[in-house]
């Protein structure tokens, strides 16, 4: 019986649990809702501008956060590891094993490598190979002055409206004359300064993913360059050993005798 019991009551105290859970969100959402109205409200339309302009940001942001990680843009190790197989006359894992990358720098160097293989000269591989990165760093780079266009965009919207908000208070307060109320002014200062905040908050994380995105592509410009390089040049990369100690103290005991002649 006490089993039946469980059994009856469990089920409907989750249900209980799962509706005042959902209630909760849904109360904690209506307050966030209605806190954002409030503030286009007494923001006026330069705040629903600035708003409609961070829907944008975001929306450019996360769609090009998708295509960063998808094509795994400023990553090297597929282009390493394809490179060091060439190196080793392992041509054809080479390319097999950067026809599963997307990035620009895997794309390109598949690009050259077929050509290499196929006996194409060095300087028509090269002039292909740099058409085929501007096309690619285009696409990279595609929708990033929209970002650009509202970072610097939205904290002079903003200022303005705090200077008509400002112009709109003072104006108030000259038409009440000797009746004037300091609250009044103090709250129409207040709400002027809503828009200035509200550009500053859509500027500031719109301008920092934008010098993050421009610094994977600059960190992808340079693996395409320097990736070229290596392959025309059959160096992985070209980093010079600096001579020991012992190779010094050599070069001047070797040295020494014939200044002294």
């Amino acid at each position: 019986m006490e089993d039946d019991l469980s059994n009856v009551v469990t089920p409907e105290l989750d249900s209980l649990a799962a509706s005042a859970t959902a209630s909760g969100w849904l109360s904690t959402l209506r307050i966030d809702l209605s806190a954002a109205t409030d503030l286009i409200e007494r923001g006026g339309p330069i705040v629903t501008i600035l708003a409609v302009m961070s829907v944008v940001a975001l929306t450019v942001i996360l769609l090009k956060s998708f295509q960063f990680l998808v094509q795994g843009i400023g990553s090297t190790r597929r282009t390493e590891h394809a490179l060091a197989a060439w190196f080793t006359g392992q041509r054809e894992e080479a390319i097999k094993a950067l026809s599963r990358a997307w990035n620009p720098t895997a794309i390109i160097l598949r690009h050259a490598m077929s050509g290499m293989e196929n006996g194409i000269e060095e300087s028509r591989i090269r002039e292909d190979a740099e058409r085929v990165a501007l096309t690619l760093l285009a696409d990279a780079k595609a929708y990033l002055r929209v970002l650009e266009s509202i970072s610097q965009i939205a904290p002079l919207l903003g200022l303005f409206g705090t200077v008509i908000g400002m112009m709109t208070a003072f104006q108030a307060l000259q038409t009440s004359g000797a009746n004037a109320d300091p609250a009044v002014l103090a709250g129409g200062i207040w709400v002027a300064l809503i828009t200035t905040a509200v550009g500053l908050a859509v500027a500031i994380p719109t301008a920092f993913s934008l010098y993050w995105f421009e610094g994977r592509i600059e960190r992808e410009t340079t693996l395409i360059e320097s990736s070229l390089t290596s392959l025309f040049t059959e160096r992985l990369k070209a980093r010079p050993t600096p001579p020991s100690s012992t190779a010094l103290l050599d070069n001047v005991t070797r040295l020494a005798p014939d200044a002294a002649e």
